[in-house]
C-alpha cells in the first residue's frame, strides 16, 4: 500500500480494498520499524490517527467521504497542533503543547485526513540541511550519509521512504522545494498569501509559506485544495477565488513559453545537475514547448537580501521567546535579565542565534536604513526582474538547487555555503511567487529537481505542467533502496 500515490489510495478505500483503519497501521508500522534510520518525526500520535481513521471510514459508509478522506498524512513540526506537542525543531518549544489549532491542521481535520504524527525540521524553520533540529539532524533516505535538505527536511524525507503519502512543508527561502529535491519527490510552494499562516509558527513573516509536499504533482493538486482559501485570523492571507487544482491537470503543453534564466546556469551550479536539467526541459520541447533564454539581472542579490530581510523578521518574532511568556525557563534566574539571558541562550541553537543577531544589528539605530530599508528596495528590483520576465513567458524553468544532497556535516562550519544551497529558491519567496519542485533525475543514484516558477495565483498552471512531464517520465516512481 505504501508505494500507492493519495490518488491511487483513495481508489482503494472507494473500492472497499482496504480500510482507513488497515492504512493507517500499515504507515505506523512502517514509521516504527524504519523512521530510526531517518529521525524524519519528532512526535507520532498513534491513538490519535487510528482515532481519526476510525472516523474517516465512518463518514466514507454515511457517503459524506472528501477526497481525502481517511487518507494518512505528516505535519511539520511548526504547525501549532491542539493537545499536541509543537516544536519548531527547538529546545525553547519542546514543552509547549498547544492550545490551539492552526488554520492548516483544522482544514485537514475538516476533510477527514488522518495525522500520523508531526515531522523534524531545522530550529525555527532556519536551516538548509535539517541538522539544525534540537532533536538531531535528519537522514536522506537515497543516501544515509547525506542531509535530506531543509527547513522540511523531516517532510521530505519522510515521504520520500514511503512513511506517509504526503506531508506539509513550509518554505521562506527554498525550504519545501530544496529537501523536495534532495530527496526526489515533488514540492510546492504557493503564492505569498495563498495559504494561511495562522497557527504557523513565524520565521519571517512576509516570506513563510506553507505547501504540500507529495510524490506526484497530481497528489499536490489534492492537498492544495484542501489547504489553500482566504483566512480573516491571517492578515497576510489574500482573499483570491480557489479554483480546483486538479481541473487542467491534463492541459496539453502545445505553445508553453518556457524561460531559462542564463544566470541559473552560471558558476556555481555543478555541470552534472545541469545536464539534467536541460535533458527534462528537452522533455517538455518534445510536448509542445517553446524555450528561451531570459535574464534575471538582479538575482544575484537575492542571497544577501535575503539575509538582511529573513534575520531582521526573525529577530522580531522571536523576541516573545524570552522564558516569561513563552518557551524554555532556565533554573533558578537571579533576576529578570538574568532570566532573559540564560533562558535565550539556553533555549536556542547556534543557528538561530546568528540569525537573531545579524537582524538585531540590522534593524539597530544609524543602520535601518543602511542595511533594512536597503534589502527592501533591492527586494523590489528582484521582483520587477520577474514581472518583466513573465512578459516574454509562462513558466521558468532552472535548478532548484546547484547541486544534490551533500554530505551530513559538510558544511556545518561554514555557514555561508549552506545559504549558497537556496541561491536558485530565495528569489522567488523575495517576490511571493509560487514554485515547484519536481524529481527531473539522477546525478550518482541522488535526485535532482527541476524548479518551476510561475506568476501570482499560477498554481493550477504549474501543477499542469508538473503533472504533464511525470505523465512522459518515471523519476517520480523511484524508491530509495532501504525503504522499498
Amino acid at each position: 500500500m505504501h508505494n500507492k500515490t493519495i490518488a491511487e489510495l483513495t481508489a482503494g478505500l472507494k473500492a472497499g480494498d482496504f480500510s482507513s483503519v488497515e492504512l493507517t497501521r500499515h504507515y505506523l508500522n512502517r514509521i516504527n520499524s524504519l523512521d530510526e534510520q531517518l529521525n524524519s518525526f519528532i512526535t507520532i500520535v498513534p491513538d490519535l490517527a487510528l482515532q481519526q481513521a476510525k472516523q474517516a471510514d465512518e463518514q466514507r459508509a454515511a457517503g459524506q467521504a472528501t477526497i481525502i478522506n481517511g487518507i494518512p498524512l505528516a505535519q511539520k513540526d511548526i504547525f501549532c497542533t491542539k493537545d499536541i506537542k509543537t516544536s519548531c525543531g527547538s529546545k525553547m518549544l519542546d514543552p509547549f503543547i498547544s492550545p490551539y489549532n492552526a488554520t492548516t491542521i483544522e482544514k485537514f481535520n475538516h476533510s477527514g485526513a488522518v495525522m500520523l504524527g508531526k515531522t523534524n525540521m531545522d530550529e525555527f524553520a532556519m536551516g538548509s540541511s535539517n541538522e539544525t533540529s534540537w532533536y538531531g539532524p535528519v537522514k536522506n533516505p537515497w543516501s544515509l550519509d547525506t542531509v535530506p535538505g531543509g527547513s522540511s527536511g523531516g517532510s521530505a524525507a519522510s515521504v520520500a521512504a514511503r512513511l506517509t503519502p504526503a506531508a506539509t512543508g513550509t518554505d521562506t527561502g527554498g525550504s519545501i522545494r530544496q529537501p523536495a529535491s534532495f530527496c526526489g519527490i515533488t514540492g510546492l510552494k504557493p503564492t505569498y498569501g495563498r495559504v494561511s499562516r495562522y497557527g504557523m509558527i513565524a520565521f519571517a513573516s512576509s516570506l513563510d509559506q506553507a505547501g504540500p509536499m507529495t510524490r506526484t504533482a497530481e497528489d499536490a493538486a489534492i492537498m492544495l485544495n484542501v489547504m489553500a482559501g482566504f483566512d480573516s485570523r491571517d492578515s497576510t492571507s489574500v482573499d483570491e477565488a480557489v479554483p480546483d487544482y486538479t481541473a487542467d491537470l491534463n492541459a496539453a503543453m502545445e505553445g508553453l513559453k518556457i524561460g531559462l534564466p542564463k544566470e541559473y546556469f552560471a558558476e556555481g551550479l555543478d555541470d552534472s545537475v545541469a545536464k539534467v536539467i536541460e535533458a527534462a526541459v528537452k522533455e517538455y520541447e518534445k510536448m509542445g514547448a517553446v524555450v528561451s533564454e531570459i535574464s534575471l539581472p538582479n538575482s544575484h542579490l537575492s542571497v544577501p537580501t535575503y539575509y538582511i530581510i529573513a534575520p531582521s523578521e526573525c529577530s522580531s518574532n522571536l523576541s516573545r521567546m524570552d522564558g516569561v511568556r513563552f518557551g524554555h525557563r532556565c533554573e533558578e534566574p537571579k533576576n529578570l535579565n538574568d532570566l532573559y539571558i540564560r533562558s535565550r541562550g539556553e533555549g536556542f541553537g547556534a543557528e538561530v542565534k546568528r540569525r537573531i543577531l545579524i537582524g538585531t544589528y540590522a534593524l539597530s539605530e544609524g543602520f535601518y536604513d543602511a542595511y533594512y530599508v536597503k534589502a527592501q528596495k533591492t527586494r523590489r528590483l528582484i521582483s520587477d526582474d520577474f514581472n518583466q520576465a513573465f512578459k516574454e513567458v509562462d513558466v521558468i524553468m532552472g535548478p532548484a538547487a546547484p547541486s544534490t544532497a551533500f554530505n551530513l556535516g559538510e558544511f556545518s562550519d561554514d555557514p555561508i555555503t549552506m545559504y549558497l544551497s537556496d541561491i536558485y529558491t530565495i528569489a522567488v519567496n523575495l517576490a511571493g511567487l509560487p514554485g515547484m519542485s519536481i524529481p527531473a533525475g539522477f546525478v550518482n543514484n541522488m535526485p535532482v529537481g527541476l524548479q518551476l516558477i510561475g506568476k501570482h495565483f499560477s498554481e493550477a498552471k504549474l501543477l499542469n505542467i508538473a503533472h504533464q512531464f511525470q505523465q512522459q517520465t518515471d523519476w517520480h516512481k523511484k524508491v530509495p533502496a532501504l525503504f522499498v
